[in-house]
């Protein structure tokens, strides 16, 4: 009798197994597609600098013969790069550290105070991930000359905080919620304030989840061309993203140059999430859980 009962497992068990074979190549199949278009461009790219013009006017598609290294050494000698850089940092840094700081203090207040109208405000931060910024250009534009922001470096940093605040928020206040009240309940019983126990102790346990935030917020403002394209007219005022649409523009006919800087321009991003890649996925991983 055990041999019957145990044969309707034993073919569900065969089953799934079939299946877990069948998918598993598939799956192999399909990671190696994606990673192939994304990296072939990229790779495109950046032997393109390797070569000079002549070579891409004879065969778009081939290996450098022989490498030109001149084409990155003169951007990289060029003062307007290394301008446009540090545009970025200072921009992103400064929208990163607000988006970070707003966003930690509005998830404590969203997950540990219980107050009227709390789910319906974490709703709003919601919703602001359907927002995009393109549809705020012309009223951005309008606040930032009334304020006086136009032409200034805090007229982008600001925006760019205020638009990562709902992912951040997001993102936050599951990981904060999800927390123990008795770690509260042992700081109050120490003498802990409210204000301590959120210095002290919640940021701290939700490092992972505040890295996160920071990491995507960086990416998201050095990525970011429409709002700078909105407040900067000068040059010098030029974000990395707007140094490489002036520079392709400029130098049209000099493709190699093209190539050159802009595979330069992806070095900084790319190191940064290289780096920072453990990081995102368990921040991510503990505000899901959360």
């Amino acid at each position: 009798m055990a041999a019957y009962t145990d044969a309707p497992e034993r073919i569900g068990d065969r089953g799934r197994w079939r299946g877990l074979t069948t998918a598993g190549p598939l799956t192999y199949v399909a990671a190696i597609f994606v990673v192939a278009v994304t990296i072939i461009p990229l790779l495109f790219v950046i032997e393109g600098g390797f070569r000079s013009n002549a070579q891409i006017n004879s065969a778009p598609v081939g290996l450098p013969h022989p490498w030109v290294w001149s084409n990155f050494s003169t951007i990289l000698s060029s003062s307007a790069f290394w301008q446009f850089i540090w545009n970025s940092i200072r921009i992103a840094v400064v929208a990163t550290a607000t988006a970070v700081a707003v966003g930690s203090m509005a998830a404590f207040a969203l997950s540990r105070y219980a107050f009227r109208g709390r789910d319906a405000l974490y709703a709003f931060f919601t919703i602001g991930l359907l927002f995009p910024i393109g549809v705020a250009a012309i009223p951005l534009y309008l606040v930032l000359h009334q304020l006086n922001w136009l032409e200034h470096w805090y007229g982008v940093a600001i925006p760019e905080a205020a638009f990562s605040l709902p992912v951040t928020i997001v993102i936050l206040r599951p990981f904060m919620r999800a927390i123990p009240g008795e770690i509260e309940d042992a700081a109050v019983l120490d003498g802990s304030s409210r204000l301590g126990f959120f210095w002290k102790i919640l940021l701290p346990l939700s490092a992972p989840a505040l890295t996160t935030v920071a990491v995507l917020a960086f990416v998201t403002s050095w990525n970011a061309y429409l709002l700078p394209l909105v407040v900067f007219s000068q040059t010098n005022d030029f974000t990395l993203p707007l140094g490489v649409a002036m520079f392709q523009t400029q130098y049209s006919q000099d493709t190699a140059s093209v190539l050159a800087f802009t595979a330069l321009s992806m070095v900084p991003a790319l190191g940064f999430l290289l780096v920072a890649e453990r990081w995102i996925v368990g921040g991510l991983t503990g505000a899901v859980k959360g």
